[in-house]
């Protein structure tokens, strides 16, 4: 990650993480940090999602998807970091 105020990561959740509201959940607490970017199911079974913004709610919408929503069994999350892209407001992905 560079010192740039703005950053963006880029997450795949694995577990029992569809069917859990994990989607709409992501959406509704990325809404409240102000992170833009978008969140989707996969075929796979995981999740993936992009969070960018502030560095500080980058990194709380990471440890979030971390836990997940209540109905959510999160085993693992991969992150990886990349330069923003200029994502604003948050959107779920078909």
């Amino acid at each position: 990650m560079s010192d740039h105020p703005a950053c963006r990561a880029h997450v795949w959740v694995s577990g029992r993480v569809q069917g859990v509201f994990f989607r709409q959940e992501t959406a509704r607490a990325a809404g409240a940090r102000g992170v833009g970017g978008w969140v989707r199911n996969m075929p796979d079974g995981r999740v993936e999602a992009v969070f960018e913004g502030r560095r500080a709610a980058v990194q709380a919408m990471v440890g979030w998807v971390k836990a997940g929503p209540p109905l959510a069994t999160v085993d693992d999350v991969e992150v990886g970091w990349e330069d923003p892209q200029g994502e604003e407001r948050f959107r779920i992905r078909p």
